[in-house]
């Protein structure tokens, strides 16, 4: 399996606080079946206001972080990736090897939980124009996909691709966002899944038990979301998508779900 969203390189972020715990956090991946992890450390977020993070630093880190895992047989493959903060001028990033995954083919965006920005359609158009691809973190973390789960949808239509936090439907992230993930999940609107692992205790990589969950949900498909799509975005190869509203109609869960957590999810 690969883990395509994470932050277990060492005092890079808000993730592993050392090469002691991103080596614990490792072995357990391994455990899980993870083969890959493509970290996505946090770039251009307020929160790594005073940090210089560029490409030539992870990919240090990085390099010397496999070392220290192939000293150890650690039998993971590590992946330079981040997870880049949404802004307007993110069409700026398009030659940045760290901001963009395959020559800037994709690009991994993440926004605020709280605040959803009326020019994120504009922007996330303008890099579909010149030839990225978005890949939206976590949607079904934030409150505006909470109250209204057709923003993922829009998403979708407009070319970008979705990835969940392995939490979510394992209910991790809090009860809102298991049950967008699930709505997501279920429809078949996401394509990747990620642990978004940060340590070794409270948000380590969960994979292996959300793998099994998500498969109670959707069958084999996830297969596809753990491997299949997360490797060609690291091969820099076209993922098609088509939006289904089928089970909009279908599943009586949602109609639960629209009464209790206020969801719009009439299209």
């Amino acid at each position: 399996m690969i883990d395509f969203h994470n932050h277990i390189l060492p005092d890079i972020d808000d993730g592993a606080s050392s090469v002691n715990v991103s080596l614990d956090m490792l072995k357990f991946a391994e455990q899980q079946g993870i083969t890959d992890v493509v970290n996505t450390v946090h770039y251009k977020h307020p929160k790594m206001n005073g940090k210089e993070i560029n490409f030539e630093l992870i990919k240090k880190k990085t390099e010397e972080l496999q070392l220290i895992l192939d000293e150890k047989n650690i039998n993971i493959k590590l992946h330079i990736g981040a997870e880049t903060f949404f802004h307007k001028n993110l069409l700026e990033l398009k030659n940045d090897n760290l901001a963009t995954f395959s020559n800037g083919k994709y690009v991994l965006i993440e926004f605020l939980t709280n605040f959803l920005p009326k020019n994120q359609k504009e922007v996330l158009f303008q890099l579909k124009v010149n030839g990225i691809t978005p890949i939206i973190a976590h949607p079904e973390r934030y409150k505006a996909v909470q109250q209204n789960i057709n923003i993922v949808a829009d998403w979708l239509e407009s070319g970008c691709l979705i990835q969940i936090d392995a939490g979510s439907p394992l209910g991790l992230m809090g009860k809102k966002a298991k049950l967008a993930s699930e709505i997501i999940l279920i429809n078949k609107w996401c394509q990747i899944v990620g642990s978004d692992a940060h340590d070794n205790k409270n948000r380590n990589f969960c994979i292996k038990e959300s793998v099994k969950y998500i498969g109670s949900l959707i069958g084999d498909e996830v297969t596809k979301l753990v491997n299949d799509y997360p490797r060609s975005v690291i091969l820099g190869e076209d993922i098609e998508v088509s939006v289904n509203y089928e089970n909009l109609y279908k599943k009586n869960l949602f109609e639960s779900i629209k009464e209790k957590m206020g969801f719009n999810i009439e299209l």
